[in-house]
């Protein structure tokens, strides 16, 4: 797969998502029926009741891997920034933890969800949250800005992992922190699915070693790198996201065999810190 290929399916299956408020959109499988909704499954994944009933609707897509805000130790006047920011879930959690003298910038690369996110926070009357359209590869922030770097399984679709590192390190002040929660394998996929689009977009086929994913961390300069928690990628989860089914079907593979995909798939979150010199 080419990298635009793989960016121009992303940016425009992400757009479907936002105009239709609902990951359902994701693929034209419908899964108005699954067990799990987006709430159940926001829960099982680490937010809180509160959590969900706090941000504006339609700010939580059920696109998330984990929580990151749980694990930040967010503090009042820190400037929060948001890498694959969506609808802005994460940032409304955030901007209530860092308060009106804090900051929370949320980067993301297609319009609809800029659009969405600068409408829910119109709606929440967030004043210390702003949306802006960018790459995650190439931020659009000045050197230095942000204390904390948070991401919610966003990076795994990056081309270009190293570059979202490198960038992420340059974003951060002195000191700064990264908190992402993402996917990542524990054993290769099989090729059918490391050369879906679809799968690709369902946060698949784009994610990489666990291993190789906490060096290329390391080797952007962080220190303190380690994983702070890890669960494997329920099998009801996959199960429940017509992505997944959808890239499974695309690529031959029975939705009987998907535990030993399931699997080879962890979700992570991981910490790490760039030094004060």
């Amino acid at each position: 797969m080419e990298e635009d290929e793989i960016r121009k399916a992303v940016r425009e299956g992400y757009a479907e998502i936002a105009q239709k408020e609902s990951s359902c959109c994701r693929s034209a499988t419908s899964c108005c029926n699954d067990p799990y909704t987006q709430e159940e499954v926001s829960k099982k994944l680490g937010y809180t009741e509160e959590d969900l009933k706090s941000i504006p609707k339609g700010a939580n897509l059920g696109l998330g891997c984990g929580n990151p805000i749980a694990l930040a130790s967010l503090k009042e006047g820190e400037t929060v920034l948001d890498l694959g920011s969506g609808a802005g879930l994460d940032c409304f959690l955030a901007a209530k933890k860092v308060g009106e003298k804090g900051k929370v910038v949320g980067v993301d690369m297609t319009p609809e969800m800029i659009d969405k996110a600068r409408e829910n926070a119109k709606k929440g009357r967030y004043g210390n949250v702003e949306f802006r359209l960018g790459e995650i590869e190439n931020l659009p922030v000045a050197d230095g800005t942000a204390d904390v770097v948070i991401s919610n399984c966003v990076i795994n679709l990056s081309t270009n992992k190293k570059r979202v590192f490198e960038e992420t390190f340059r974003a951060l002040k002195p000191g700064g922190r990264l908190m992402v929660s993402d996917i990542v394998l524990l054993r290769a996929l099989p090729e059918a699915i490391r050369n879906s689009v679809k799968a690709y977009i369902g946060c698949l086929s784009g994610a990489i070693m666990k291993d190789d994913y906490i060096e290329a961390i390391r080797q952007a300069g962080f220190e303190e790198v380690k994983i702070l928690q890890e669960t494997r990628f329920p099998i009801k989860y996959m199960n429940n996201d017509p992505t997944a089914k959808a890239a499974l079907r695309s690529c031959d593979i029975s939705l009987e065999n998907v535990e030993g995909i399931a699997d080879a798939i962890a979700s992570v979150k991981v910490f790490g810190r760039k030094p004060h010199q």
